[in-house]
């Protein structure tokens, strides 16, 4: 599911080619959608900067970091990723902050692709062995929860007050939310057993000023189970 991705056309004719329709969607999204919002004389030039920044999903921004490994200028990453917001291809999830812990968070948001399918595309990893086995797995798989947590929001009209948290002594949460004045930590992980030392990192918010409410682990697992009577472990297929 991760690789083939969920755009409709995909799911109305199942023996159309996931390859080759977005082979077709970047294409058709290169020559009209971009072309109209900038003018890009090198459009190999852009196609190189989609498929650096797939690899990176799931990941924090730096626009540095990008501008060197793509060969263009930090100031146009910052102008091509606010296009690609708006164009509904990726979106940036803020960290969470509160007053009291301000001095401590990292604050770069973390990217990802609406679809992980367009993105395995990109960061040529369209197999789902192949997939499995990269160092990409993780990101991917990371991905698709948040993407699937953040649409059963919308789709039901809610506000996503999605966030994650990571500090500068390498502390993170993976996604917080934020719902009815409770706060909940969202792990997502590829294994299937964890225990109560898998979690230390949602006491980094104990003193919240918000009320910690249930948490959970996201991951492989075939049968979910409680670690504690606030944290739960709950299969991937759940979402």
């Amino acid at each position: 599911m991760i690789v083939r991705g969920l755009y409709p056309e995909l799911y109305k004719n199942p023996k159309l080619s996931s390859e080759q329709f977005y082979k077709n969607y970047v294409n058709t999204y290169l020559d009209r959608d971009v072309s109209e919002l900038i003018q890009i004389k090198d459009k190999i030039i852009f196609h190189n900067f989609l498929q650096h920044l797939a690899t990176l999903t799931s990941q924090q921004i730096n626009y540095s970091d990008i501008a060197k490994n793509v060969g263009i200028d930090a100031k146009t990453v910052k102008s091509w990723i606010s296009i690609l917001q708006r164009s509904g291809i990726i979106y940036l999830l803020q960290p969470y902050s509160e007053h009291k812990l301000s001095k401590r968070i990292v604050k770069a948001p973390k990217m990802y692709f609406c679809d992980t399918g367009l993105a395995v595309y990109l960061a040529k990893v369209d197999n789902p062995d192949y997939l499995l086995r990269s160092n990409l797995a993780g990101a991917f798989m990371e991905t698709y929860v948040i993407n699937e947590i953040k649409k059963s929001y919308e789709n039901n009209d809610k506000g996503f007050n999605g966030y994650y948290y990571r500090d500068n002594h390498q502390n993170e949460l993976d996604l917080i939310l934020i719902e009815n004045g409770e706060l909940h930590c969202v792990e997502i992980k590829k294994g299937s057993m964890f225990e109560k030392k898998h979690i230390k990192s949602f006491s980094q918010l104990k003193d919240s000023q918000y009320a910690m409410g249930i948490s959970c682990i996201i991951c492989n697992t075939e049968k979910n189970y409680a670690i504690n009577r606030e944290v739960y472990v709950y299969s991937v297929s759940c979402i």
